[in-house]
């Protein structure tokens, strides 16, 4: 874990909890069933077994060996997320949360969500325990992953699409704060990233740090030594403090975190907040970290290929482990990360997600510097078939181009544009 200060719930001078005075009850009531849940052993022990025999962990390691000859440097190895249930790391949090919520005795669930990834993990978890669940979306997330809205739906959950704002990530928190502050009594807020106020930033990392037990593990058995470098997507940073757990107090291990290059940094359209110099330190959502705003405190917009991604600010525990040097932090533009995936799709047969691809383009340029005798760690925190209309509309296929077209044809013959964005 990263530096703590006696203050709890502070990494460094990163976190707090800066809350309206109407949520003091609620946060304090969610610190005390997490604080006893951490101290009971069966507690853990149920979480487990549910993420065996619910999900399917732990989460095989997988060798590219066709990438590795490729790059012709270090081995390259994927820690599989992406065969995770409903498709990425995100189920790991939520379920736990979900075991949370029953020691609450809460009965509804909200949640935010951008890649749409959280919030059809959570709706899979309200289904699983019988709870009410309710999503926000922000309209532009809604747009570029609408078969995640579909299967949202579907379980049950209600799907609320945010127009405030830039309509993204960002949006879709402060309207989750909003939904809790009128229904305190029997809702929990299940935060889908590593961000937040104290406790979710420790929380999300406590449930996600499965992830790392295993990889290391795995890496240890498959090779007998550790690997030179990890690599994981940043968002918020849940699955990138999932993965990094493992590895946190191996020194020779070098952590590399990949954020959102966006359009290049020098545009001002990305979501790097550690990787660039656009970010500096402030109070929003709850807690203290590294913004993308401007001089007045104002959120800038930001912009990603990758819906998970396109978010202003980042884990105080990361930015913590960024100020001390523990993680390296780059940015990966839209144009790498396609690429980056292509190659894998072509390579390996994997589909990894957008959000996952930026971690493949930083190990794709530093493997070939490395020795053959080492090995690198790709976390694939998710899949890639959500993104099949951002990612057919990038490699311009002319085939998905005519069945949209044929699509939205035959809704017009029956008179209903209804499903037609």
């Amino acid at each position: 874990m990263a530096e703590k200060t006696t203050q709890p719930g502070y990494f460094g001078e990163f976190g707090g909890s800066f809350i309206p005075e109407i949520l003091s009850a609620t946060f304090a009531e969610l610190r005390a069933a997490y604080g006893d849940a951490r101290k009971d052993p069966s507690f853990w022990e149920e979480y487990k077994q549910l993420m065996s025999t619910y999900s399917g962990r732990p989460t095989p390691l997988t060798y590219a060996e066709n990438l590795t000859q490729h790059f012709g440097g270090a081995h390259i190895y994927i820690k599989r997320e992406d065969l995770n249930h409903t498709g990425a790391h995100k189920a790991n949090n939520v379920i736990g949360q979900g075991l949370l919520m029953k020691r609450m005795g809460k009965t509804r669930v909200i949640a935010e969500t951008g890649a749409g990834q959280h919030g059809v993990a959570t709706a899979t978890m309200a289904a699983k325990f019988g709870f009410d669940c309710t999503i926000y979306m922000g309209e532009v997330d809604v747009r570029r992953q609408r078969p995640n809205v579909f299967w949202m739906e579907r379980l049950g959950a209600t799907v609320i699409p945010v127009t405030d704002g830039t309509r993204t990530l960002k949006d879709a928190i402060n309207e989750a704060f909003r939904d809790w502050v009128t229904n305190m009594d029997d809702t929990h807020y299940a935060l889908g990233t590593a961000c937040g106020p104290h406790p979710f930033p420790e929380m999300v990392t406590w449930f996600q740090s499965l992830i790392g037990e295993e990889a290391r593990a795995q890496i240890l058995e498959e090779r007998g030594t550790l690997p030179a470098a990890v690599y994981a997507c940043v968002g918020g940073g849940s699955n990138a403090m999932g993965v990094f757990s493992g590895f946190l107090d191996d020194a020779e291990v070098e952590l590399v975190g990949v954020e959102a290059g966006g359009h290049g940094l020098s545009t001002g359209l990305h979501a790097a907040r550690l990787a660039s110099d656009d970010a500096t330190v402030g109070v929003a959502q709850g807690y203290k970290t590294f913004f993308l705003q401007d001089s007045d405190g104002q959120m800038r917009e930001t912009h990603s290929v990758a819906a998970g991604l396109d978010y202003v600010g980042v884990s105080p525990i990361l930015s913590n482990l960024s100020e001390n040097g523990r993680v390296r932090f780059e940015a990966a533009s839209d144009a790498e990360v396609i690429d980056a995936l292509s190659l894998t799709i072509e390579k390996e047969g994997l589909i990894p997600a957008l959000e996952s691809s930026h971690g493949f383009v930083q190990a794709f340029k530093d493997a070939p510097k490395l020795s053959k005798d080492d090995a690198i760690l790709i976390n694939q925190s998710g899949r890639g078939d959500k993104d099949i209309f951002t990612v057919a509309d990038a490699f311009d296929d002319p085939k998905w181009r005519q069945f949209i077209q044929e699509k939205a044809a035959e809704y017009a013959a029956r008179g209903d544009d209804s499903n037609v964005d």
